[in-house]
């Protein structure tokens, strides 16, 4: 029997320890390691010294195989590898109803239950995780890890790893390290550590005394450490010491050769008494549980035959034998040393009671069996998610940054081109380019026609992508690639991103002509997503390298960026809202869909900055040909006035010439003798100025006998006297805009001042803008905002600029123009002029008009640019005539000062939009930081369906966005 005094060394573990693993109560932990102890006879004794592995993949003639070696030799743990968490948590059960002592279940889930589970979380590899500076983001790491070890029944973790990969060449560990910095390494193991104790997870570091300075892998052969004692003492050893002295609770040897620490040569660490015992355990007093490395890895196996390796391990001071070649031949040997005196009582009982302290502190004392239900939904809860990203945001590296050409500035100069290099997929970083700008896949096979396609690109963002299967993968850059690369970097302003082990940096000769180079580690899709937001300038860069590139990018370097307010994309939870209650949307839309409200539509939710939904549903059309993708694009109708027309009247006010009191007839000469010229800018856009609410110009140019449109002002085909292009194969004479512009002049005002929503005043305001710069809007909007924006997909007539099969159709128009209008307006008056209105005509998809709403709320900034004063922002952001019974602002709609308005009647008064007659809609909200975008036809086919107006579908799902704030 052991001495009190030495189960007091055990126990002290347990006292450094914070959270679930502390155990105040000596006297009660001793009690029952002695009560269990004291029933076990000298084979369950011996088998308390074994864990064995099992895939729960395995069919169950292989697991069953186990089931034996629990009832007959009494094994005290299982390791789980290879399989799915429900199968696994149902051989847990079985396996522990068979066993006499509660088995200790361990894995290795050094990222993630992912690592040997399949429908499981993944969490980014540690050499990504060494990039974070932030080790707070680590330690939450470690505790969601554990969380979901435990929910799984695994009550140890074989992580951190803390070997310091000073190692390029390292075949094994690489990714699997912190690092090369062993105080970086160190301070980021603790921090996992922690966060795995903390919520009652054992950790294990490993892989001791070191394996991060080889270049030889140990499942495959013995590798060499050949170092001397004092430089192993000063870095392989460095991360140990204050692990051990925060309470550190088991420790994995590894196999490797280390003269300077065995003279026996070739020797493994695991099953030397040097290393365990005399370095480990009293050098470092160790007294947590010690761990050998796999014992069917070929560097141990290869030493000794099965059976004698693991007396060899157990002799040198090991605690548990992890994967036993022939667990019976082991016992026996074990037994056999026993009885011959090789192994005394006090040894083997100071190795079992460790394990059943290792056990006790799990709470396997009050051992209950997995909760099979809801165990997939617990383990890739959202939460975890939104740390993942949190994660890879904080690990991307910006190691080169000439000229600060990142974050990408001045969309409008920038002809983007992207190349992908690697053999695994960049479709993901290529998709969120393009939420921020038109960028283009271009492929060649032969380099020279590579470099012609890219001629006409100032700017080409490479993506290195190789695989994310596993940190074992090939990084390599091929030969064929490093040349490619410099001959486009040779030729272009070259951004290169690189979705590999950092390490493939150094088979590149030179980087003298990237301008930029990102460190993003993986090529997973959360890791590609975040690369392409951090480029365009959505958060800043904030990753340092863990390892060293050569001289030119040591270790620690990483430059920092600034955000320029673009848009980020991510997760609810990111943003204080909660996914759940977001997903009540889709039930809405399902019903609004299947009751054919409409077709199809684009939702997206953005709060705080970044897009938190974003969804398409439905099809174009009834017919269910084309499904509705998010670079499809939809007629604005009425949302025009606020998305292009608005926003040039703004920044004629920045720029004083003109001013709410403007009026009328000093913007348009023409209507100086008119009934309107006294009308403000203030009152017309507020929509109290008397102004009819329409004028349908288009019943004045039909057939009075064949209701068609008349061929004295229509003809099939252009000419010279027919030039304004209404639709397909329709043109309008070309005399008729200003007979359009004198019949709203000549237009009587309505007796009664009073609120009406009104057209008029944006045709006016688009009559008087053309003048002022002789330039149409079309031109106009994308020069001063659509272009530096980014907004690619927003454009008046669409057909000049999209495929057409990229478009939604509006409505199969029977009243005017006789054909399903297709690429053109709807509006009949905007069509009449060409197609471009002032309050209406603009065509886009929801991430564009998110951007215009964004840069509202920004206070007109948006992507490193001012484009409206906030202050001007604000007053036409006001209502000046609520005590009128005016609700709205000045161009904006605001909220309802009644029960019935546009909104859900649950938003800020601060908040305002507008809404568009094709199903369009749009609103932002200051206070809660919030931008809803809403586009669908339910206009097609026919224009009379109201089906979403009178549901109010819109404003149901205003609601239930508002409802699902969660702070």
């Amino acid at each position: 029997m052991v001495s009190t005094e030495s189960n007091d060394s055990i126990l002290t573990v347990v006292k450094k320890q914070t959270g679930p693993l502390i155990v105040d109560d000596f006297e009660t932990q001793k009690r029952w390691v002695d009560s269990v102890y004291n029933t076990l006879t000298l084979k369950e004794k011996i088998g308390q010294l074994f864990m064995v592995d099992v895939f729960s993949s395995n069919p169950k003639k292989d697991t069953d195989k186990l089931k034996q070696l629990i009832e007959e030799y009494h094994i005290g743990g299982v390791i789980f590898s290879k399989g799915g968490p429900k199968r696994q948590a149902k051989l847990n059960n079985e396996y522990q109803s068979l066993s006499k002592v509660p088995l200790l279940i361990g894995m290795d889930a050094e990222w993630g239950l992912a690592m040997r589970l399949d429908s499981t979380q993944a969490f980014p590899w540690n050499m990504t995780l060494g990039a974070i500076q932030d080790d707070k983001l680590i330690e939450e790491t470690g505790r969601q890890i554990a969380r979901h070890c435990k929910r799984l029944g695994v009550h140890i973790n074989f992580a951190p790893v803390v070997d310091i990969n000073t190692n390029p060449k390292n075949p094994i560990i690489g990714n699997r390290s912190f690092g090369e910095d062993r105080d970086k390494v160190t301070q980021k193991a603790l921090a996992f550590m922690k966060g795995m104790q903390k919520e009652g997870v054992l950790a294990s570091a490993k892989h001791f005394p070191g394996h991060g300075d080889t270049d030889s892998d140990s499942h495959k052969t013995l590798p060499t450490i050949s170092f001397d004692a004092e430089r192993i003492d000063n870095i392989e050893l460095f991360p140990y010491r204050k692990l051990i002295n925060e309470g550190l609770s088991s420790v994995m040897v590894a196999h490797l050769n280390i003269p300077s620490l065995e003279s026996r040569s070739n020797y493994p660490s695991s099953i030397s008494k040097n290393v365990v015992t005399n370095l480990l355990k009293d050098d470092l007093r160790f007294k947590g549980l010690i761990f050998t490395d796999a014992l069917n890895m070929k560097g141990a196996s290869d030493f000794k035959s099965p059976g004698e390796i693991d007396l060899a391990a157990f002799l040198a001071g090991n605690d548990v034998l992890l994967i036993s070649e022939d667990v019976p031949l082991a016992s026996q040997k074990i037994v056999s040393a026993y009885y011959s005196g090789l192994v005394t009582e006090e040894r083997l009982a100071h190795s079992v009671r460790k394990i059943l302290l290792a056990k006790y502190k799990v709470g396997l004392n009050k051992y209950k069996p997995v909760d099979l239900s809801f165990l997939h939904e617990e383990l890739n809860s959202v939460k975890n998610e939104v740390l993942h990203h949190e994660l890879v945001e904080n690990s991307l590296t910006l190691i080169k940054n000439d000229r600060a050409t990142l974050p990408v500035k001045n969309l409008d100069l920038k002809k983007i081109a992207y190349v992908s290099l690697g053999d695994d997929s960049g479709d993901a970083f290529y998709q969120q380019l393009n939420k921020y700008t038109k960028v283009d896949w271009i492929k060649a096979n032969q380099l020279g026609e590579m470099i012609e396609k890219l001629k006409e690109y100032n700017y080409v963002i490479v993506g290195f992508h190789k695989s994310n299967a596993s940190p074992w993968k090939d990084y390599k850059f091929k030969d064929k690639e490093l040349v490619w690369l410099y001959e486009i970097a040779r030729l272009n302003t070259t951004i290169l991103n690189v979705f590999a082990r950092p390490y493939a940096m150094l088979d590149m000769l030179t980087t003298t002509n990237f301008e930029g180079i990102l460190m993003a580690y993986q090529n997973s899709t959360v890791a590609q997503e975040k690369a392409a937001q951090l480029l365009f300038g959505a958060f800043e860069a904030k990753g340092k390298l863990p390892v060293s590139l050569r001289e030119d990018f040591p270790e620690g370097t990483g430059l920092e960026t600034r955000s320029l307010k673009r848009l980020s994309y991510g997760l609810p939870e990111s943003v204080g809202m909660n996914s759940y209650k977001l997903n009540r949307i889709d039930s809405i839309v399902n019903r609004t869909l299947k009751e054919k409200m409409a077709p199809g539509l684009q939702l997206i939710v953005a709060r705080k900055g970044k897009v938190i939904f974003n969804k398409n549903y439905g099809y174009h059309t009834y017919n269910k040909i084309r499904k509705v993708k998010g670079d499809d694009i939809y007629d604005l109708a009425s949302l025009t006035k606020i998305l292009a027309t608005l926003p040039l009247t703004m920044e004629l006010k920045d720029k004083g010439l003109v001013s709410l009191d403007s009026r009328i007839g000093e913007l348009l000469p023409s209507f100086k003798d008119s009934n309107k010229k006294d009308i403000t800018l203030r009152s017309m856009l507020s929509h109290y100025a008397r102004l009819r609410a329409w004028i349908p110009f288009y019943l004045k140019t039909l057939d009075t006998v064949t209701q068609k449109p008349d061929k004295k002002y229509y003809r099939n085909n252009f000419s010279d006297e027919f030039n304004i292009k209404v639709t397909n194969n329709l043109y309008f004479r070309s005399d008729m805009k200003d007979s359009l512009m004198l019949r709203i002049k000549d237009s009587e005002l309505r007796k009664r001042l009073r609120y009406k929503y009104s057209d008029l005043p944006f045709y006016l305001l688009k009559s008087y803008i053309e003048n002022h710069y002789d330039n149409t809007l079309n031109a106009l909007t994308q020069q001063h905002f659509y272009g530096p924006l980014g907004a690619s997909n927003t454009s008046y007539l669409p057909l000049s600029k999209f495929k057409k099969k990229r478009i939604v159709p509006t409505e199969n128009d029977k009243a005017f123009r006789n054909q399903i209008i297709h690429g053109y307006v709807h509006d009949q008056g905007a069509a009449m002029f060409g197609g471009i209105g002032g309050h209406a005509g603009l065509f886009s998809n929801a991430n564009d008009v998110t951007k215009i709403m964004q840069m509202y709320l920004n206070g007109g900034y948006y992507g490193g640019k001012q484009y409206l004063r906030t202050q001007t922002l604000d007053e036409f952001n006001t209502c000046y005539y609520c005590d009128k019974d005016v609700r709205r602002g000045v161009g904006f709609d605001k909220p309802q000062l009644g029960d019935v308005g546009p909104t859900c009647g649950c938003i800020s008064k601060t908040s305002f939009g507008h809404s568009g007659f094709t199903g369009t809609f749009t609103w932002a909200d200051p206070e809660e930081d919030i931008v809803y975008v809403f586009l669908s036809n339910r206009t097609f086919p026919d224009p009379a369906n109201r089906k979403l107006i009178s549901n109010d579908i819109r404003s149901e799902i205003q609601r239930v966005i508002y409802e699902a704030i969660d702070y």
